[in-house]
């Protein structure tokens, strides 16, 4: 199922990118947000006994009231008609992801002792961007028991320069004798 996912958002992609299409997911998350708000929707779009016609027809409509760009409509109009609206959330978590990495962006998730300033997380953000070589796009969380400094997750790497993980090291080392 992964596999068809990346598939759907690597050609979605590769149009977005050529293009040089703007506003692309957010359009894709207006979509996400009326599949999920509206079920009778979603039963339509995924029902085979609707003919493929009718339910573009309702595409078209949602199309023109929410300003979904031709690029969009189509690539909705393509996963209506090969039967994979059911892994639209998929596929558009996927989009995101692959589009982000064709820009050279990386998503960091940082969680800190207490709430940073904007200047403080400039700062933190340019630090992660030599370290990664990437543009990054942080999502900030608090977490008191890190006691202060910050832990930093890009991908499946964990950069921890918290109090708290200072203090666990020091541990095993005197645990280990290797003080």
């Amino acid at each position: 199922m992964a596999s068809v996912a990346v598939t759907y958002a690597q050609a979605l992609v590769d149009v977005v990118v050529e293009k040089r299409l703007d506003g692309t997911v957010e359009e894709l998350q207006a979509l996400r947000a009326l599949l999920a708000g509206h079920e009778d929707l979603r039963r339509v779009w995924e029902n085979p006994s609707v003919p493929a016609e009718q339910k573009r027809a309702v595409l078209d409509a949602i199309a023109v009231r929410e300003g979904i760009s031709s690029p969009v409509r189509n690539f909705v109009a393509v996963l209506i008609d090969h039967r994979r609206i059911s892994m639209f959330d998929v596929i558009e978590r996927e989009f995101e992801h692959q589009l982000d990495a064709r820009l050279g962006f990386v998503e960091a998730r940082i969680s800190t002792a207490r709430e940073l300033s904007e200047a403080e997380k400039r700062v933190l953000e340019a630090q992660v961007e030599q370290v990664t070589g990437k543009k990054v796009r942080a999502q900030y969380a608090r977490d008191a028991s890190l006691l202060g400094g910050a832990v930093v997750k890009v991908g499946s790497t964990i950069y921890d320069g918290s109090v708290l993980g200072q203090l666990q090291r020091i541990r095993e080392q005197i645990a280990g004798g290797s003080y």
